[in-house]
């Protein structure tokens, strides 16, 4: 379970939707002056330089944030103020994974636990997480850990979980981690990447998170091809539990077009509904 590492895949198309719905978040958060909490169950090393052997090696992020611009999109301005905020140049050379997203918008009052397993890479993110006082980086299974985070003091937060998916129980496992979460924490904000690799995996996901009783579940998906057996990851999406009231409004003008321009022939395919209502 540790041979999967983020800087061969560091900005593609997945990167792209989940960061998007991450900074919608974090800025939702940040409107209140009143403090939250950020748990990244599965961090990675943080921050990737995109001219990096391993990146260079798929060059995934040259159809994900490659075919994107500030000036096509101007309704990612926040997202991309974030990813320049990390170059020094109009390019993009260094792509921030979501610690560095979440580094980004922590405020002195707000603090945040991360979690990477890798020992390479959470040397790296302790590393691109120094001088920050309220970052707490573990070497440790942030799935195993949530539970003892919650609630947190501040009865605000946002619960990250990102894992590679490498073994099939990991699915389940998500699940089940979240529904023990929401029953010690049924206010956070829990947002939950997938890929689309087997869409019937997918389907058994979404259908377990609909009957676990957990309230407010919207989900938001982007997809390069239409669904294969024949190929790896077609799509990718977010499960969103109790979303920014404005995300849905956000994400429904936003995927369309986003899809179109990521998508390998034009194509428009994405999902943006309500799973659960609140």
């Amino acid at each position: 379970m540790l041979s999967y590492r983020h800087s061969f895949h560091a900005g593609n198309f997945a990167d792209v939707i989940k960061h998007i719905i991450l900074v919608e978040i974090l800025e939702s958060l940040t409107q209140k002056d009143k403090p939250f909490e950020y748990i990244d169950t599965h961090s990675g090393a943080g921050l990737f330089n995109l001219k990096s052997n391993n990146a260079l090696k798929l060059q995934e992020h040259e159809t994900g944030i490659g075919k994107l611009s500030a000036k096509s999109f101007p309704e990612l301005k926040r997202y991309f103020q974030v990813i320049q905020s990390f170059n020094n140049s109009p390019k993009v050379n260094v792509y921030p994974g979501s610690p560095s997203i979440a580094k980004y918008f922590l405020r002195p009052q707000d603090c945040a636990s991360m979690f990477e397993l890798h020992p390479k890479d959470h040397q790296s993110l302790s590393k691109n997480m120094e001088n920050k006082r309220k970052i707490r980086v573990n070497c440790d299974d942030g799935l195993k850990k949530l539970d003892s985070l919650l609630p947190p003091t501040s009865r605000r937060g946002l619960v990250l979980i990102d894992p590679s998916y490498e073994v099939k129980f990991e699915y389940d496992q998500v699940i089940k981690s979240v529904e023990n979460a929401y029953r010690k924490f049924a206010t956070g904000i829990y947002a939950i990447w997938y890929p689309v690799v087997d869409r019937k995996t997918i389907e058994r996901m979404e259908g377990k998170l609909i009957r676990s009783g957990i309230k407010n579940i919207q989900r938001f998906e982007v997809g390069v091809a239409p669904d294969s057996d024949e190929r790896g990851m077609t799509s990718s999406g977010m499960f969103v539990i109790n979303p920014p009231w404005k995300l849905m409004g956000t994400m429904s003008t936003l995927l369309p077009k986003l899809a179109k321009t990521l998508s390998e022939d034009k194509q428009s395919i994405f999902k943006c509904d309500v799973l659960v209502k609140e």
